[in-house]
């Protein structure tokens, strides 16, 4: 405000000096009073307005950070503001360019935004009173599909929003932060997972429409999150000897084992489902009936095998996954083994039978398998197309055949330790044969049915030695991820979380 007043008193000042020098008469001078009148109206105006807009700077500035000028939709021609438009003369008044441009300025900054501008940031939801605006669904919409997300991209995307605003809220309270350091490690560390540098990961965003702010956010949240899981449960989330002894050496503990059992599957794909699949799950694990465990299958279990009881076949121990093998290998019969953490769903297990087959189990088991996602989840055109891949796909190859033309991420196809295998597609592929698929498991909340095939299964020999570091931060993380999905739904459960 003193600069404005500071850059206007010369001007003013000359003015004043050359009237009372080369006054004339007052009829030969009238337009020029005007325009001055008229000129120093619109500077008071113009100063009025920038007292009233300094009270607001703070809120403005920090609203800034979040919105790139592009986003604002002004352009010079849209403020139609023209000198001529304000019919004044800068030359016959004696001002300075660089002052007028100030007052234009300030009225451009503080011109109405255009409607489609301003509905960019119309609430979509708001999460313990923090908006999520209609930009940031647009933006990560546009990220997901960048990086080719499956599912519904609007819902998901929406869910991992509010997911991230409750993380984000919970590090605050926990007084969490990351350095500049930190920051620019976890987007470069991001980058680097898809053989990009940063320069050229950048470059990939803007010709995706995806804002760098867009990015940074996600990695943010992500880093913070991975901090107050840390502190919360890093302390007391042990790896004992006796879990890597029978993570590394399954012939020792394992040895021509395989297992008769039942499982049942509770779907958790919002949070309301997650706390009523937690206190059922506590409820089913304390049964030691068969029976019993058999009638809370078929009334609760989204897995397939539900209608049966919840009845699996007999299945090596060494095709499971380690933490669901040592689990099961240790129960009496009639014992529950569980909830863990399958994707979509808490998974337990009721042992029925354990046998030794007299035959060494491997050290390590080797999967080759292939995903493919069909759209619509359970319904009945998505159920309809994997009947139309099982009567075409008769080994992983075809399925190549089948995508052709489809986005990359229809098929996804990997080779990988079992350990390594999220726990949901490893306890389905240790049911199957090569070359034999299941259409058990879904993604994106329900929204993706997933076609799952066994392409090959590889024992690995003994005299393999593993990496006994990597074996024990595989057995952590997995521990600690359970605990955080768990958490997670918890505050989730108890956030205020509403629609506009």
């Amino acid at each position: 405000m003193d600069e404005i007043t500071a850059a206007l008193a010369p001007d003013k000042a000359k003015r004043q000096n050359t009237r009372s020098a080369h006054r004339k008469p007052k009829a030969i001078n009238s337009h020029q009073d005007r325009d001055e009148q008229g000129m120093m109206q619109t500077i008071n105006a113009a100063q009025k307005t920038a007292r009233a807009v300094m009270k607001f700077i703070p809120t403005l500035r920090a609203a800034a950070q979040s919105l790139r000028p592009a986003t604002l939709g002004l352009r010079p021609a849209t403020l139609g503001l023209r000198p001529a438009t304000l019919g004044l003369r800068p030359a016959k008044l004696g001002l300075r360019a660089a002052t007028l441009g100030l007052v234009l300025g300030l009225s451009a900054a503080f011109a109405p935004l255009p409607a489609a501008a301003q509905n960019l940031f119309t609430p979509v939801a708001f999460v313990n009173d923090r908006a999520i605006t209609g930009f940031e669904l647009s933006q990560r919409m546009s990220f997901m599909q960048a990086l080719s997300s499956p599912g519904d991209l609007e819902k998901v995307a929406l869910d991992a929003l509010t997911n991230e605003r409750i993380q984000a809220q919970t590090a605050k309270r926990m007084g969490l932060s990351l350095s500049p350091e930190e920051l620019t490690a976890g987007m470069e560390e991001f980058a680097a997972r898809g053989g990009l540098s940063m320069e050229d990961f950048n470059g990939f965003l803007e010709q995706n429409d995806v804002a760098v702010e867009t990015f940074r956010d996600f990695v943010s949240v992500g880093l913070l999150w991975r901090k107050v899981v840390q502190a919360k449960f890093g302390a007391n989330t042990v790896v004992s000897d006796k879990d890597l002894r029978f993570a590394v050496a399954p012939s020792a503990q394992r040895a021509g084992v395989r297992l008769l059992f039942s499982e049942i599957f509770l779907p958790v794909r919002n949070a309301g489902e997650q706390a009523r699949a937690t206190t059922l799950a506590n409820k089913i694990a304390a049964t030691t009936s068969l029976t019993q465990f058999a009638s809370y299958a078929r009334q609760y279990s989204a897995a397939p095998t539900g209608r049966a009881g919840g009845r699996v076949n007999w299945v090596d121990a060494a095709d499971l996954p380690p933490q669901l093998a040592g689990a099961l290998t240790v129960l009496q019969v009639g014992q529950v083994a569980g909830p863990l953490n399958a994707g979509n769903a808490l998974a337990l297990f009721q042992l029925r039978a354990i046998e030794e087959t007299g035959a060494a189990a491997p050290k390590d088991v080797s999967i080759e398998y292939a995903a493919y996602y069909i759209a619509g989840g359970r319904s009945e055109a998505a159920l309809k197309r994997a009947a139309q891949l099982r009567t075409k796909a008769k080994t992983c190859n075809d399925l190549y055949g089948i995508a052709k033309g489809e986005p990359e991420s229809t098929l996804e196809r990997g080779t990988k330790s079992v350990a390594d295998i999220p726990n949901d597609i490893a306890i389905e592929l240790a049911k199957l044969d090569e070359n034999e698929a299941s259409t058990a498991l879904t993604r994106a909340n329900g929204q993706t049915l997933v076609f799952l095939m066994l392409c090959k299964r590889t024992h690995l020999s003994e005299e393999e030695q593993p990496d006994l570091a990597a074996v024990s931060e595989g057995i952590f993380n997995q521990r600690l991820s359970a605990q955080a999905d768990l958490y997670l739904a918890e505050l989730r459960a108890n956030a205020n979380i509403r629609l506009p």
